[in-house]
C-alpha cells in the first residue's frame, strides 16, 4: 500500500491522449491523462466515465450540449452517451472507469490505447 502523489505521477509522462493507470479498486482503474485539442467522438456501451480536472480546463461535448469543467470539477458521462473531450490548452485529468474501458470506446483508430501503461 502506497499513497499516490498526482503531481509526481503527471511529471512522469508528456504524451497527450495516452491514459496511464495509477491505481485499481473494485474493478475500476484510476487513470491520468494529459489532454490538448480535440479527441474523437465516441461512446461506451457498458461503462460510465468520470472525468476530474486536476489542472486546466476541459469541455465534454455531447450531441445535446457541452459541459465545461475547471480545476477541481468532475463530470460523469453515462454509458451510451456520445461524447468528445476537448481542450484549448493542455489539461491534466483523472479518470475513473471500469478496467474494461477502452479510451476510444466504440471507435478504433490511432488514438486507441489497448493496454494503458501503469505508472
Amino acid at each position: 500500500m502506497e499513497k499516490v502523489n498526482l503531481a509526481d505521477k503527471f511529471a512522469l509522462f508528456s504524451e497527450q491522449w495516452k491514459p496511464k493507470i495509477v491505481g485499481e479498486l473494485n474493478g475500476q482503474h484510476v487513470k491520468l491523462a494529459k489532454l490538448q485539442g480535440d479527441f474523437v467522438w465516441h461512446h461506451h456501451d457498458n461503462e460510465d466515465e468520470l472525468f476530474l480536472v486536476i489542472e486546466g480546463q476541459l469541455d465534454i461535448e455531447m450531441k445535446d450540449g457541452t459541459i465545461s469543467l475547471s480545476e477541481g470539477e468532475f463530470f460523469i458521462v453515462p454509458r451510451g452517451v456520445e461524447h468528445r473531450p476537448v481542450t484549448r490548452a493542455e489539461a491534466h485529468v483523472l479518470m475513473l472507469e471500469p478496467t474494461t474501458t477502452l479510451n476510444t470506446g466504440n471507435i478504433q483508430g490511432e488514438r486507441t490505447v489497448e493496454e494503458p501503461d501503469w505508472l
